[in-house]
């Protein structure tokens, strides 16, 4: 998110503050994109003559989903809608909590319009709503399978 002040369109800005949400599944390579960024504010903030300090909200580190029922997380996607994106969660989410505490844990998506989710601007098509329900109890069943193979 970026605020500014004053924010008035015929006022030149006096002070910006952005947060930046950052995600990675490996901490190296997080840390890595923090120092890149933190990098670039500051060769910015020279050329421009302008000051720029960083301040954290917080940081969590990022934990890994089990591989397993990601691959059969994907399967069951592109079985019901022919393709499948996948893309690191957050740490904030619930999931990430369960799966710190050792239990086998996936996440599936479902598109939201404009990207946006998490909002009360936040909207789904009911085509997507169907294909998740779909993929969702083929990767039920993949996932039973998976724990009766492991016991």
């Amino acid at each position: 998110s970026v605020r500014v002040s004053p924010n008035i369109p015929t006022a030149v800005v006096g002070e910006c503050d952005i947060t930046l949400d950052q995600r990675h599944i490996n901490a190296e390579s997080l840390a890595a994109m923090l120092g890149e960024a933190q990098a670039a504010s500051h060769r910015f903030a020279q050329e421009e003559q302008v000051e720029v300090s960083w301040s954290h909200l917080w940081r969590i580190p990022p934990i890994p989903f089990e591989a397993a029922l990601i691959d059969l997380c994907e399967e069951a996607i592109v079985e019901t809608s022919g393709q499948c994106h996948r893309l690191p969660s957050g740490p904030l989410h619930d999931a990430a909590e369960v799966a710190r505490a050792g239990v086998p844990t996936v996440m599936m998506f479902v598109q939201s319009l404009r990207g946006l989710s998490h909002a009360k601007e936040e909207d789904t098509k009911i085509e997507h709503v169907e294909q998740s329900v779909i993929a969702l109890d083929k990767l039920a069943e993949k996932a039973m399978a998976w724990i009766i193979e492991r016991k």
